[in-house]
């Protein structure tokens, strides 16, 4: 549970994850087990929705190639679009396949650390078969390296299993918010399916069935799949759980609960209706509960259908309709595989400094069970690197004196515009940041930083690794903190 104080025991911690391959029978720990481990880890280790290490160094790109859908969710209006807004099913402008794939590699080339390509709109892909295939076909083609992935409701899954093995498309995600078809009736008004429409319960049966045969199909062809989960407070908050147990139980590999999108300016129906989104603690809560029965995404931006870069970063106009079409790309594998080396040069780096540090401070946990929330302004490769006014969101760490665990993101308004502050801005950053006890930044004026130290957050000038910031920073809270108690003593 999260304490507003941003202070969490040892005792309300759960672990993310078993180990990926991980099970309960006398096998594991097996050296067969240990490669099977190995393999996995292997073909998740450069896409970063799947990893969360992963995240902070690989960019990937959508294209938006698939229109049509064939059901029709509460949280979801295709029809509008903001360039300045990041939301699934959002797009600026629909390509062709042959369009698509020329991006893929103006995209690659301008982009060397682009390691995924996924399509996931801004309709279903499966809805759209021709266009999505004939993508992956003219992409795979020409650049081998490039991971490939689809987004989809699952209505369809079960008829394409067998193309998206054939064509190596090694990544699925499955957007399931129900397994109860009861609930499904708040959530879907109707599907087509069969060249029919279907209302109600009967649609919301049909759609749970072919989601779970299809889920089950990746499984058999060892695909990998993601589940994500639109968490819905007073529709299925309290479902959810039952949905991760079911779907772990059917072979779903990684678990996204993330959080309804439901401003009004939007036109869904649960925006113009008042349904609410979740809380980041409510968010958190349940992310939590199910976080002990499989690997728990955290770190998903809930991404346009259109998306290009990291995650956390959108640079899709540097690479409009206009722009890519007249780019020659000059698609380099080898400069490619130089970028990919470096990154895994230094997360190598990363993750050998931090088995030093657990290493010395096994101890000192010991001793004291700790933990701290901070939040990192960051434009990616997991440093601390981005100024406090020009950040649109945070990613929140938990900290506890061996390890900054990544654990979620908070959205906020830029405060910085053309070189000014908004007093306004400014309040709401700080009300996101709540629970937090530090804010690590490249950067910072003076009146943002007295605020913030007004309600208890420090903000740390720095500019390195998040995880030696962040560590750095909770042993200086924490000498502080015994000082204080010290003196009350």
């Amino acid at each position: 549970m999260l304490h507003t104080s941003g202070i969490v025991t040892t005792s309300d911690a759960k672990s993310d994850s078993k180990p990926v391959g991980g099970c309960a029978s006398a096998g594991c720990g097996s050296p067969s087990t240990e490669v099977k481990d190995q393999k996995l880890q292997e073909r998740i280790a450069k896409h970063p929705c799947y990893s969360e290490e992963a995240h902070h160094h690989y960019a990937r790109m959508h294209v938006a190639v698939a229109p049509a859908c064939n059901i029709q969710c509460n949280y979801c209006n295709r029809k509008y679009d903001c360039a300045n807004e990041s939301r699934p099913g959002v797009v600026s402008e629909l390509l062709t396949p042959e369009e698509a794939a020329h991006k893929v590699l103006v995209v690659a080339s301008e982009i060397p650390q682009m390691s995924v390509l996924g399509i996931a709109g801004p309709g279903d892909p499966l809805a759209n078969p021709k266009q999505t295939f004939r993508t992956f076909e003219l992409v795979a083609d020409k650049a081998p390296d490039i991971k490939l992935c689809l987004s989809t409701n699952g209505l369809m899954l079960p008829e394409y299993v067998d193309r998206i093995k054939e064509l190596n498309i090694d990544h699925v995600t499955i957007t399931i918010n129900m397994v109860d078809p009861e609930i499904g009736t708040q959530i879907y008004p109707w599907i087509r399916y069969n060249r029919k429409r279907y209302k109600g319960l009967e649609a919301s049966r049909i759609l749970h069935e072919r989601q779970m045969e299809g889920l089950q199909a990746l499984a058999e062809a060892d695909i990998l799949c993601k589940v994500n989960s639109v968490l819905i407070p007073g529709i299925n908050d309290r479902h959810l759980a039952e949905v991760n147990k079911v779907i772990r139980s059917k072979g779903a590999f990684i678990h996204n609960i993330m959080p309804l999108i439901s401003a009004p300016e939007h036109g869904t129906h649960f925006g113009l209706t008042g349904q609410r989104g979740p809380k980041p603690s409510e968010l958190k809560f349940v992310q939590d509960a199910c976080s002990g029965n499989m690997k728990m995404m955290r770190h998903c931006r809930q991404c346009r259908a259109d998306a290009v870069g990291l995650l956390g970063e959108d640079r899709s106009l540097e690479f409009t309709k206009d722009k890519f079409l007249e780019m020659n790309p000059e698609y380099d594998l080898e400069k490619r595989q130089e970028v990919h080396q470096t990154i895994e040069t230094f997360q190598a780096q990363l993750k050998k400094e931090r088995t030093e540090k657990a290493a010395k401070k096994v101890q000192k946990q010991q001793e004291n069970n700790l933990k701290i929330l901070v939040a990192v302004a960051t434009k990616g490769g997991r440093i601390v690197n981005q100024h406090f006014g020009h950040a649109k969101e945070f990613q929140i760490y938990e900290v506890d004196g061996i390890e900054a665990k990544f654990i979620g993101h908070r959205k906020v308004d830029q405060y910085c515009q053309g070189g000014y502050g908004e007093e306004a801005t400014l309040d709401n950053v700080i009300k996101t940041l709540e629970g937090c006890k530090a804010v690590l930044v490249s950067k910072i004026g003076d009146c943002p930083k007295e605020k913030l130290q007004a309600v208890g957050i420090e903000a740390v000038e720095a500019y390195q690794a998040i995880d030696t910031a962040a560590i750095d920073f909770y042993e200086q809270y924490v000498s502080q903190e015994n000082a204080n108690a010290g003196v009350k003593s």
